[in-house]
């Protein structure tokens, strides 16, 4: 097999430029790595936060520079140099060379693979209108903002963390908003009933249409978008659609290179692939977590890509370095802070603690009678003392925890 010639190379390579990859560069040398590091990122922008996209970034609260995560001195300070709007499309692993679509080789001596993942797109037809949108990037975002002053009729298609970001900050922008979700609930895949029947109320008494149990069949539209076509044939009028249905892992350059895959890159504890030399962390790093009852999960969070990217600079440096990080993850709408810890899926019991209608309060999941996860919205002591109920894996009286006089540190 023949090999192109590098044409730089780096000691490490850090492919993609999200909160993993950035986070990575800064752990490496906060561990004193003295060696050549190069962020290589499809986008044309230095490191940047995603979570603001679809929040404060969408509805003008912040601007850009407010979003990057480190300022442009910050990275020459730290002798980490940046290949940017360069998309890395092959893995050589034998030749520890990446290769990027403008054709530039670039060597390693070890690949942090970062790249997050795409957008899920509709695969019906009008898919591809213009006018149809997804929340991914910051020109994603551009795009769609620069559309809305002509928009008056939204639909946003998908009920997760993104779909009901969006809508909440479309709303307020006053325009006409409607929700559609396949599932009967909005957050099915990721909280219990009680949690998306409060998000349901809160959205539709600020305007949100929301409609469950609807399928997309179409969008329709002659180059634009116009209408959104159901499975029980409504047509929903529209100006913009924005898809929020997840995310597919950016790992296709890794698997026809021979890394194990499924659902994402497959790692171990030290964020390793099967693949030697290469690294894999953030939104497209599948790992077994204990969290999650040890099944193989993707965990799309910012403190997941800030934790494994720890464990891969410290194992790179020779640290011992495990990832067992509790998970915990946030979403704001309007003036509700709903904070996460843990992961319910599985989940046999939840006891809500307080009451909704107070707009705050938290739901303690538990399995087999122990505490998994925590959901707390406006309720920051809840989450912060559910925290050590979670990493302990605590058994309490479901009884005792509804009792939301008492504080759950008590209860430990």
């Amino acid at each position: 097999m023949t090999h192109s010639q590098p044409t730089c190379i780096f000691d490490v390579v850090i492919v993609g430029g999200g909160h993993a990859g950035a986070q990575a560069a800064v752990a490496l040398r906060q561990e004193k790595f003295a060696g050549t590091i190069a962020i290589i990122a499809a986008e044309p922008e230095l490191p940047y936060e995603r979570p603001p996209l679809s929040k404060e970034y969408l509805s003008g609260d912040k601007n850009f520079e407010r979003l990057l995560i480190r300022p442009a001195a910050f990275w020459a300070e730290r002798a980490v140099d940046f290949l940017l709007g360069e998309r890395v499309v092959t893995v050589d692993a034998e030749a520890k060379t990446v290769a990027t679509e403008k054709g530039r080789i670039v060597g390693y001596g070890e690949l942090i693979w970062a790249t997050g993942g795409e957008p899920r797109r509709l695969t019906c037809d009008g898919h591809d209108l213009r006018g149809v949108h997804a929340i991914r990037t910051r020109a994603d975002v551009d795009r769609l903002l620069a559309e809305l002053p002509t928009a008056e009729r939204i639909v946003v298609v998908g009920g997760g963390y993104i779909g009901l970001e969006a809508a909440a900050a479309l709303i307020k922008f006053g325009k006409a908003v409607t929700l559609v979700e396949t599932l009967d609930r909005v957050l099915a895949r990721v909280a219990g009933e009680a949690l998306s029947r409060f998000f349901e109320q809160e959205h539709q008494t600020r305007g949100v249409r929301l409609l469950l149990s609807s399928g997309v069949t179409c969008i329709e539209g002659d180059g634009a978008v116009t209408g959104v076509r159901l499975a029980d044939g409504t047509l929903l009028p529209a100006d913009i659609v924005i898809v929020g249905i997840g995310i597919v892992p950016a790992v296709e350059p890794l698997a026809a290179a021979g890394a194990a895959t499924g659902n994402g890159v497959l790692v171990d504890a030290q964020c390793r692939t099967t693949l030697p030399h290469v690294f894999a962390i953030g939104d497209c790093a599948a790992h077994a977590n204990a969290f999650a009852g040890g099944a193989t999960i993707r965990l799309e969070s910012v403190q997941n890509a800030n934790d494994q990217a720890v464990v891969a600079a410290r194992t790179i440096v020779g640290r011992p370095a495990s990832y067992d990080a509790v998970p915990w993850f946030w979403s704001n709408q309007y003036d509700l802070k709903l904070q996460t810890v843990g992961v319910s899926s599985g989940f046999d019991t939840a006891v809500v603690r307080g009451d909704p209608g107070t707009r705050s309060f938290s739901i303690v999941y538990l399995r087999d009678g122990r505490v998994i996860a925590v959901d707390a919205v406006n309720a920051v002591k809840d989450y912060v003392q559910g925290r050590a109920l979670v990493a302990n894996g605590a058994f309490i009286d479901p009884a005792d925890l509804a009792d939301a006089t008492r504080p759950l540190k008590e209860l430990a």
